[in-house]
């Protein structure tokens, strides 16, 4: 049984619409309850601790790469889908998930062992029952973003999170150590998994077609490859910190590459939830892909850009104050991943254009030379210690990411001129921002203001100096706001990135 066909453009206009009211909704409120639950368990638990979580979480990540073997991402590409597809992308998915939670247990002991750090091995194991808790319900939410069902899509992983940062606040406090963020991540994949199993309309049927494996598996081999290379590129640089310079050297890392890196993916991503079934089911129109692309970057850009540029400036302050003196060392390394931050969030929509347009061989060539990259760089900066690495991780990003956006622009047949004009202003705004933000915190540090007073009083000034520059420079965006609002108010049809996914 077919799928309906596609819908016209006019619905898929509403439904990407409806999809970024409801990301913007949903990540404002989710990131907000993510950012206070890491700030509360990071007061609670000591440098050590920390790091002995994080070098947990590395090895449990790979959930991200094996959880639906990237059927997900088929099931999402394809045109037409059938029940048979379904319930053969579900089995697989299920079978995999229950293997590797087996291998995860077993290789627990050995993996612990490669760290140097033999009480990693029970939290290590833990983690492992993520792995078949995730691929449970992989299928449907996968499903549901087909459909563009927004609404679920945001909020069940959102009540899981919920759950899960209260489970974890409450075990830290009760001295739990490592394990309130281990069991922390056990929660939240299992409530989401519940709560998507109540919600999702579809069930599995024992149904199974080897044929239907196997094209869906040509599509996303490719895939798991490159998850698999991300997970190294992502986690190499935690790895070799955790193995060579120590559990506390790692949570100084860890501290500070969560509170730069994980908020600028955690805003691209959603986007990215958004627009990749739209992207696909534009997949033979690379003009309005192109177009989408540049609005909606700029619209990512005008978030992330400032965000991650102001905290360069008011590192010192922020650090001490919101997250306590024991993270003063993580201050510069702090300065140095925002950079990096900047970088990544504006190449989060690269990955889903090529795989829209079929180029999945592409992502994984890229990924293979980006991750070899990074690991040499990580290697040679590990000798100056955690800045050293972030250092180098800086210089190998930017000298080798932004290939990706030349290689979308393309598959979409365009300059990457394109992309480049769609976010210049953008930087020239948070640039003049940064020289008043920094120049108010001089002015305060000779006045003698104390750190919590000049903390606020940067943020206030950053944010109105960076509206009035926006509103200067990058007039396109209150434009595209303001098309958006008419739009909802039965008002003239919106120019903004919603509207641009889907007019020619």
């Amino acid at each position: 049984m077919s799928l309906p066909s596609q819908p016209g453009a006019p619905d898929l206009r509403a439904r990407v619409l409806r999809g970024l009211v409801w990301v913007g909704a949903s990540q404002v409120g989710l990131q907000l309850m993510r950012a206070v639950v890491a700030i509360a368990v990071a007061r609670l638990l000591t440098p050590a601790e920390y790091g002995l979580a994080a070098l947990a979480l590395v090895f449990s990540s790979l959930v991200l790469v094996f959880s639906d073997l990237a059927l997900g991402a088929a099931l999402l590409q394809r045109k037409t889908l059938t029940e048979l597809d379904r319930s053969t992308a579900f089995w697989v998915t299920t079978a995999s998930g229950v293997l590797f939670t087996v291998l995860g247990i077993a290789l627990s002991g050995p993996v612990a062992s490669l760290y140097g750090e033999p009480d990693a091995q029970p939290l290590l194991a833990a983690l492992s029952v993520t792995f078949i808790g995730s691929a449970l319900g992989a299928t449907q939410q996968m499903l549901m973003l087909r459909d563009m069902d927004f609404k679920r899509v945001e909020v069940l992983p959102m009540l899981g999170a919920l759950a899960g940062g209260a489970g974890g606040v409450a075990l830290a406090a009760t001295g739990a150590g490592a394990w309130a963020i281990i069991l922390q991540q056990v929660i939240a994949v299992s409530v989401t998994t519940a709560l998507v199993w109540t919600r999702s309309p579809w069930r599995p049927r024992l149904l199974f077609s080897r044929e239907s494996a196997r094209d869906l598996i040509g599509f996303s081999r490719y895939l798991v490859g490159h998850r698999l290379l991300y997970y190294l590129q992502v986690n190499g640089d935690r790895f070799i910190i955790g193995r060579f310079l120590g559990t506390a050297a790692l949570g100084v890392y860890a501290v500070a590459y969560n509170t730069m890196l994980v908020p600028a993916s955690k805003i691209g991503g959603p986007i990215q939830r958004v627009m990749s079934p739209a992207f696909c089911r534009l997949q033979d129109e690379p003009e309005r892909i192109a177009a989408a692309w540049a609005r909606v970057t700029r619209l990512l850009a005008t978030v992330t850009v400032p965000a991650l540029a102001g905290l360069v400036v008011v590192a010192p302050d922020f650090v001490p104050v919101v997250l306590g003196d024991q993270w003063a060392a993580a201050v510069p390394v702090v300065q140095i991943l925002a950079w990096v931050g900047i970088i990544q969030a504006l190449q989060s929509l690269n990955v889903d254009i090529l795989m829209a347009r079929d180029r999945t061989r592409t992502i994984f060539r890229f990924s293979l030379v980006l991750t070899t990259c990074h690991l040499i760089a990580f290697a040679i900066g590990v000798q100056w210690g955690v800045v050293g690495v972030a250092v180098a991780y800086a210089v190998s990003t930017t000298l080798i990411e932004p290939v990706q956006t030349v290689l979308a622009a393309r598959a979409l047949g365009v300059s990457a001129m394109v992309f480049v004009r769609s976010v210049a202003s953008v930087f020239q705004a948070a640039l003049g921002m940064c020289v008043i933000v920094f120049a108010t915190r001089v002015a305060l540090l000779d006045l003698g203001v104390p750190a919590v007073s000049r903390l606020a009083i940067c943020i206030v000034v950053g944010a109105l100096s960076y509206a009035a520059l926006c509103a200067w420079r990058v007039p396109e965006v209150a434009a595209e706001v303001k098309g958006v609002l008419r739009r909802r108010g039965g008002g003239a049809r919106p120019l903004g990135a919603a509207a641009a996914a889907a007019e020619s």
